[in-house]
């Protein structure tokens, strides 16, 4: 019995791993279409204006309806994910959270750190309420029916699908895994990738809501 338990767990492992990498591949090529549509507008890969953002229409942690116009004046930080992620996640808005609270107060207020789910059909506002509460107090997170997700994620040009090596409940979700940061208008700024440190984060960061760059 030790010895199949032992074996299920490598599995698991191996799972993992093999998600993780197409994880990080998924990101590559999402991020390589960005550039190709720079190409295509006759801009250089990664100046000019990005086509990629659109409304954060969806609902609240605490159950009610949120809308864009709240984060009107601020910039947004937003993270993709979900909630049963075993370890992209966790480091990705643990990243965020220390980001953040290395900037000078002042500087972190004109900024709302947002967590999207990709997995709405276990994501309820429920169960988002108290996983972002285990990483910044102001991390709002939002969820929304299969058809709304699915729409923001093709506006914000976000690459995630359930792994079909599981079935039920009881699954993983490949997926991109940038931390995109939005101006006050909602425009696309910059973006970080999953190897970024909080203390690199929290310099750009710095840098950009300051004007200084």
């Amino acid at each position: 019995m030790v010895r199949v338990s032992e074996q299920e767990r490598m599995r698991q492992r191996v799972l993992i791993l093999v998600l993780v990498v197409m994880a990080a591949v998924s990101a590559a090529i999402a991020w390589t279409l960005v550039a190709r549509s720079d190409r295509s507008a006759g801009r250089a890969p990664g100046a000019g204006e990005v086509q990629l953002g659109g409304p954060l229409d969806l609902v609240h942690h605490n159950g009610r309806h949120f809308s864009e116009a709240e984060l009107a004046g601020q910039y947004r930080l937003v993270y993709f994910g979900y909630t049963y992620c075993p370890d992209m996640c966790p480091l990705g808005l643990l990243t965020m959270s220390e980001a953040l609270d290395r900037l000078p107060p002042d500087l972190a207020q004109k900024i709302q750190p947002i967590f999207v789910t990709v997995d709405p059909e276990r994501d309820t506002p429920a169960v988002l309420k108290e996983y972002v509460a285990a990483f910044h107090p102001r991390l709002i997170g939002l969820t929304g029916t299969v058809e709304q997700i699915e729409a923001v994620k093709k506006a914000w040009r976000v690459y995630a699908r359930k792994s079909e090596q599981q079935r039920g409940e009881d699954y993983l979700v490949d997926h991109s895994t940038f931390t995109y940061l939005m101006g006050p208008d909602g425009r696309y700024l910059a973006h970080f990738g999953h190897g970024t440190t909080a203390e690199q984060m929290a310099e750009r960061l710095a840098r950009l809501v300051a004007g200084t760059s």
